[in-house]
C-alpha cells in the first residue's frame, strides 16, 4: 500500500528549505520506490487551511539543492490566531485536518522554525501524523544544537561586516551594522566575532549605552579612528528590559527610533563626537543558495525524516544533538526557544578578544 506524505515550509524562507525538500524525498523514494507518493502543501499552514497542494514526481526535487528560497512557497500564519475564528469564519484547525484527510495523506512534514513548530504540536496533538524540521536563521529552536540556514546566514552577516571594515576605515566612523535575531544573538555573535566586531550588543544581554560609548572612545585612545558595533535587531537597553515590550516599543516610536540600531547611532554620535552610519542587510541574510554546510545539514535532516516517515515515528522533530541526527518530542520542544545561556563559551571566547557585550 503507498503511503502519502505531505510536506510543507511555513515562515520565514532561509537558505536550504529545498535542499530539506530535496533530502526527504531522494530519500524517501530510495527507501520506499513506487509505494510513496508526495504531496506538497502550497504557501505553509496557509495553503494546508485553504486546501491548496499538488501531487509531486520525482522530477520536481531535481536541480533544488543549492536553490534559495522554497518551491512550495510559504506564508507567516501566526500560531497565536490558529484556534480563533475571525471575521472570515474558518475554523483553522478543522480546515487543517480536513485538508489532511482530502489529500489522503498518512503523515505531514512541516518544516519552519519555533512558530511551525508550536502549529505541528497542535496538530499532532488533534491526532494526525506530523514530523517537523528545524528551519531558522536565528538557530532559536530549543533542543537542537543548530538549524538549517543558520550557516549561510552566518556567512553572509560576516560578509556584510567585513565590507564595512573598509569603508569605516576610510571615513573614520563608527558603523552599526543590525543583525537578524528579534529573540535570540546567535547569529549576531557567530558573525560578530567571524566578522571581527569590536561590540556585540545581543537581546539576552541588555546594554548600558554608556558602556558602548566607552569602548568606542577606548578604541580611539588606542589609536583606532573607526569601531563596529554589531547589533542583534532584538537588543535592547538596561531600561527597556524592565518593560513590557509595547511600552518599551511606545517609547522607541515617541522618540522616532523604531529600532534599537537606529537609537544606538544616534547616541553614540552624540556622547562620542565619532560621525556613526547604520548598516541594516535585512533579508538579504534570508536570501540565496545554502552553504555546503547548509547542504549537508540540510540532506542529513531530510534522510532521517524520511526513516521517521519509513518507520511511522511520528509526533517528533528532527534534531542535531552533539553532531548526531535524532529526534525529539514535538510537545516537549514546542513553544521553547533556545537563547544564548549565561555560560555560553562564545561569550567567554569574546571577552578574551575584548569584545565589549554592551
Amino acid at each position: 500500500m503507498k503511503k502519502r506524505v505531505g510536506i510543507l515550509t511555513s515562515g520565514g524562507d532561509c537558505p536550504g528549505l529545498n535542499a530539506t525538500i530535496r533530502g526527504v524525498a531522494k530519500a524517501l523514494y530510495a527507501r520506499m520506490g513506487d509505494n510513496v507518493e508526495i504531496v506538497g502543501i502550497l504557501n505553509g499552514y496557509h495553503g494546508l487551511i485553504n486546501g491548496e497542494y499538488r501531487e509531486m514526481c520525482e522530477d520536481d526535487f531535481r536541480g533544488i539543492l543549492t536553490l534559495g528560497g522554497t518551491i512550495l512557497g510559504t506564508k507567516r500564519t501566526p500560531f497565536k490566531l490558529m484556534r480563533v475564528v475571525e471575521d472570515d469564519k474558518v475554523d483553522k484547525v478543522a480546515a487543517m485536518k480536513k485538508t489532511y484527510k482530502d489529500a489522503k495523506l498518512d503523515c505531514l512534514l512541516c518544516l519552519g522554525g519555533n512558530g511551525t513548530h508550536k502549529t505541528a504540536n497542535l496538530l499532532s496533538q488533534e491526532g494526525l501524523n506530523i514530523i517537523g524540521l528545524p528551519k531558522t536563521i536565528d538557530n532559536d529552536i530549543y533542543g537542537t544544537d543548530v538549524t538549517f540556514g543558520f550557516h549561510t546566514a552566518v556567512d553572509i552577516a560576516t560578509e556584510v561586516i567585513d565590507r564595512i571594515h573598509t569603508t569605516a576605515g576610510s571615513h573614520s566612523r563608527v558603523m552599526c551594522i543590525e543583525i537578524m535575531g528579534n529573540k535570540a544573538g546567535w547569529l549576531t555573535l557567530y558573525s560578530g566575532i567571524a566578522g571581527g566586531a569590536d561590540i556585540i550588543l545581543l537581546p539576552e544581554q541588555p546594554y548600558d549605552i554608556d558602556r558602548v560609548c566607552e569602548a568606542v572612545e577606548r578604541r580611539a585612545k588606542r589609536g583606532s579612528n573607526f569601531s563596529i558595533i554589531a547589533v542583534a535587531e532584538g537588543a535592547m537597553n538596561v531600561d527597556e528590559a524592565k518593560l513590557k515590550r509595547k511600552e518599551w516599543a511606545a517609547k522607541r516610536a515617541e522618540a522616532g527610533y523604531t529600532t534599537a540600531t537606529n537609537r544606538i547611532a544616534a547616541a553614540v554620535q552624540k556622547k562620542t563626537g565619532m560621525e556613526t552610519r547604520v548598516c541594516i542587510p535585512g533579508h538579504m541574510q534570508r536570501g540565496g543558495s545554502p552553504s555546503a554546510y547548509d547542504r549537508v545539514l540540510a540532506t542529513q535532516f531530510g534522510s532521517y525524516a524520511a526513516k521517521l516517515v519509513e518507520i511511522e515515528q511520528y509526533g517528533v522533530t528532527v534534531a542535531l544533538v552533539n553532531n548526531h541526527v535524532i529526534s525529539n518530542r514535538l510537545e516537549d520542544i514546542a513553544g521553547k526557544t533556545r537563547n544564548i545561556p549565561e555560560g555560553c563559551e562564545l561569550l567567554t571566547v569574546a571577552k578574551r578578544m575584548g569584545i565589549s557585550l554592551g
